[in-house]
């Protein structure tokens, strides 16, 4: 056995390890950019609007149960009566809860990375028509209409609110301890106990890349339009249909209380020993709803991210063409040029990421691209001693970067795409070696180079 090819052998795979350190180095330089985007938008959403979600209208009717206690006094042994009132809460919800609104984008801008706010322009119409429950002692107090609303400070102007086309007057909170958003008092209930109206509220409400809406009536219709092409659709519903167009997008949803917990939820919430006091964490949390984001078209940190994980394969592959011409040419190539080669090879991951940060993308990616392959390219017409080996590498890179490219745009089929390409490598390379006497390159008696490459030893 030839030490020397086993020597080559053990010291490429060394190499091609050490990349992993200026890899994982860059990958990390990619984590701190998301980290300051993110910097970015909490900024931007702590002195504008951060993620904005409505809930509502609720009724909120208190009520006092007053029930009369027999007792014995325990000086007198006479039996005495004493009443005994209790406080609570309910609810009720809209039986019809009809949405309608337009989402205009903005963009600001926090150094070098761009946020995505809006403003909402909104019209909430309610239908209301239930009994309330009916007890023996029980008394009803003025019941309060509650809208909660995640980040009051992006309330634009005055909301109007109207109860059967009379305005009412709206103040602070929702009516709920622990809760923002706005409320009404709506006056004193029925005699009969049933409370009938149909509520109107225009709201206009600035926000953060994501707006949501809680379908919390027995039947919900919500429609939104906007001319931001790139919508991302989330939340616990789906739109029941779409129209995503380069001028922008709308949609509806329709969602009936049999399909969704929202009701539940809220009373779940609301549900605690202290009349009023309600768990916020739960409320806001938990809760069904369905959200637009304002996405980015291309999220040029995710992008990179990806490609960064497979810069090992195209350090790998790059070695193994090296290590071919080697046997194949008797050309001597030095760890170092091995080395310098695979940096060229790893700096593209951090030209992309700086370039994407000032220009589109795909710009980014063809100037980063270029300037590797030129450079390598130029490089490597010296290290193998022909122009035309040089161009020939440049070539081969060039096919790489376009194969990368195409896994990057095409996230949903990459797997396959990337399978193929490696099938592909794997049969040229299987091709290109087909007639090498291994056991006699491995032995030392043909197929390792003689000649080293100009400037430096072997």
């Amino acid at each position: 056995m030839s030490r020397a090819f086993w020597g080559k052998i053990v010291l490429v795979s060394l190499m091609t390890f050490a990349i992993l350190f200026p890899l994982e180095m860059i990958r990390g330089v990619i984590s701190e950019r998301v980290t300051h985007r993110q910097e970015a938008i909490a900024n931007i959403a702590g002195s504008y609007a951060g993620e904005q979600s409505i809930t509502g209208p609720v009724l909120i009717i208190p009520y006092v149960d007053v029930e009369q206690v027999k007792e014995v006094d325990p000086l007198t042994s006479k039996e005495i009566v004493r009443s005994s009132s209790t406080r609570g809460t309910t609810y009720l919800f809209p039986k019809e809860l009809q949405i309608d609104g337009k989402l205009e984008p903005q963009t600001r801008y926090r150094g070098l990375h761009e946020v995505r706010v809006y403003e909402w322009q909104g019209n909430i119409n309610a239908r209301f028509d239930d009994t309330l429950p009916a007890k023996q002692g029980r008394t009803y107090g003025a019941p309060l209409l509650g809208v909660e609303i995640k980040d009051v400070r992006g309330i634009v102007g005055s909301p109007r609110l109207s109860l059967d086309k009379q305005p009412l007057e709206v103040k602070n909170g929702s009516g709920l301890v622990g809760s923002d958003g706005i409320h009404a008092v709506l006056g004193l209930v029925p005699t009969d106990n049933r409370w009938s109206g149909q509520i109107s509220l225009q709201l206009n409400l600035a926000g953060t890349e994501s707006f949501s809406l809680v379908p919390i009536g027995d039947n919900n219709k919500f429609t939104m339009n906007s001319h931001w092409p790139h919508p991302q659709f989330a939340g616990a519903f789906l739109p029941r249909s779409r129209n995503v167009t380069a001028k922008g997008f709308d949609a509806s949803w329709e969602i009936s209380a049999l399909a969704a917990n929202t009701q539940r939820q809220y009373l779940a919430g609301n549900n605690t020993p202290t009349p009023g006091v309600i768990d916020t964490n739960l409320h806001h949390g938990n809760v069904d709803v369905l959200s637009v984001n304002l996405v980015e078209p291309i999220n040029i940190y995710s992008q990179t991210d990806r490609a960064s994980k497979y810069g090992l394969l195209f350090v790998l592959l790059t070695f193994v063409g090296f290590f071919m011409f080697e046997l194949i040419k008797q050309l001597a190539i030095h760890p170092v040029q091995y080395m310098l080669v695979g940096l060229g090879l790893t700096i593209f991951f951090l030209l992309l990421l700086s370039l994407s940060e000032h220009i589109p993308f795909l710009y980014a990616y063809l100037v980063a691209s270029a300037a590797c392959i030129g450079l390598l390219a130029f490089y490597l017409s010296h290290v193998l001693r022909s122009k035309r080996r040089g161009v020939g590498f440049g070539a081969m890179l060039t096919a790489l970067y376009a194969a990368l490219y195409g896994l990057l745009a095409s996230e949903d089929n990459a797997l396959v795409l990337g399978s193929l390409l490696l099938f592909a490598i794997l049969a040229a390379i299987m091709v290109v070696t087909r007639k090498i006497d291994w056991y006699q390159v491995s032995s030392g008696r043909g197929g390792l180079p003689t000649k080293p490459a100009p400037g430096l030893g072997s």
